[in-house]
């Protein structure tokens, strides 16, 4: 067996129309990300979801609010974006060619994106022995994702913090029993 993970960003906030690196900081969802929302609660709705996790961030809680209202959210500090320190809500254009000197070294008064690559293990540790079999969403931040695709599918870290982001509608992973990390 295996845990089916299909990943989502939290949905577009007034930061990111601004230009602004949220970081740790709370984010709030602009109009446009309250629309994104309900869209992913209806792709998402009938997907067969257990269960469905999110960043203790309120853009991320925000996110899946409107997207699964009524519905049992698991929110889990281990699934926050990379804490940027004292970088936090500055300009994303600050961070380009940044990010990859920040894989092992902490941003100043923050995390290294390798910080954010243990936190997201230690979380599929809990969940590949909690559901075994089940299919689960998790909702949350770039940093998250970039730790995925390293964790489950050996993609390398300085490409991935590198790249340019690309939204889709989701990201599927396939957390194998007893996975260890």
């Amino acid at each position: 067996m295996a845990v089916r993970i299909v990943y989502e960003t939290h949905s577009t906030t007034t930061d990111n129309e601004a230009g602004i690196a949220t970081g740790w900081l709370a984010g709030e969802l602009s109009p446009r990300g309250r629309e994104e929302a309900g869209e992913l609660g209806a792709r998402r709705r009938d997907d067969g979801l257990a269960a469905v996790f999110t960043s203790d961030l309120q853009r991320s809680v925000q996110t899946a609010e409107i997207a699964f209202a009524g519905s049992g959210l698991y929110q889990d500090v281990r699934l926050r974006e990379c804490d940027y320190g004292q970088w936090n809500g500055m300009p994303v254009a600050m961070f380009d060619g940044e990010r990859s000197r920040r894989i092992e070294v902490p941003w100043p008064g923050g995390q290294s994106y390798r910080q954010v690559v243990d936190q997201t293990r230690d979380f599929l540790r809990d969940l590949s022995e909690a559901w075994d079999g089940d299919r689960v969403l998790v909702i949350a931040h770039s940093a998250n994702r970039w730790a995925l695709d390293h964790l489950l599918n050996g993609a390398a870290l300085e490409q991935l913090v590198d790249a340019p982001f690309v939204w889709q509608e989701g990201w599927t992973y396939v957390l194998p029993s007893g996975w260890t990390g």
